[in-house]
């Protein structure tokens, strides 16, 4: 009962605002635009809060439009965050191709993150939240999962090399790679300090780690 007042609440203001004047598109460029629209719109509103009729309206397009092109709010949005998805891997997954050494795989890893928080804020907001939808690409976990598989093998040719278990490459890839997301989410809203000085920063902590491990670690709290 809430949701279709709520539905039915939006209709109404989506009815309320003047109609944007519609353009002639091709049908490629009328999905593209579509893909716009509704990619900003739920960047800031949220899936839920987001309507076919304001997605609509914002385009300039009646509600059928919008079905014919995607059938429905939900195709809409799982195109949306694969586009996204698949953006964030690429950029990472080029960033680290060619890295051998540890430092120089942080200083990419932590580079590309923040370069797709600061040129895809819109998706990046998107992808953070909890999809309410099925993508065919993952989730975002799936899509962090991913990218510290690429750092793991790297961690694993430096680890055996250095004469720590490679085994453990997966788990310190994990906390690196959750590392510079979770920092990135945070500064996707402060913007300070530059981006550039983040990553440094990012990297200083990773590598001043790294560099000194301890082969066999031990807590030194006792129970």
């Amino acid at each position: 009962m809430a949701a279709r007042r709520r539905e039915r609440a939006q209709s109404e203001v989506a009815a309320a605002r003047p109609p944007v004047p519609r353009v002639r598109m091709t049908g490629k460029e009328r999905r593209q635009q579509l893909l716009d629209v509704g990619r900003a719109l739920f960047a800031e509103k949220g899936y839920d809060a987001a309507s076919i009729e304001e997605i609509a309206h914002r385009a300039g397009v009646s509600k059928p439009v919008v079905y014919e092109h995607f059938g429905g709010k939900e195709g809409l949005y799982a195109v949306v965050v694969d586009r996204e998805m698949d953006l964030l891997l690429e950029g990472v997954i080029s960033a680290l191709s060619g890295a051998t050494h540890p430092r120089e795989l942080l200083e990419r890893a932590a580079t590309a993150l923040l370069d797709y928080i600061e040129e895809s804020a819109d998706g990046f907001r998107i992808l953070v939240r909890d999809s309410p939808v099925a993508s065919a690409t993952g989730s975002f976990s799936s899509l962090l999962n991913d990218i510290a598989s690429q750092v793991e093998h790297i961690l694993g040719l430096q680890f055996s090399s250095r004469g720590y278990d490679p085994k453990l490459a997966g788990l310190y890839a994990q906390a690196l790679v959750g590392m510079v997301a979770l920092t990135g989410q945070w500064w996707l809203e402060v913007r300070k300090p530059k981006k550039e000085e983040v990553a440094a920063h990012l990297v200083n902590l990773s590598w001043k780690g790294l560099s000194h491990l301890d082969p066999a670690p031990k807590l030194r709290i006792s129970r």
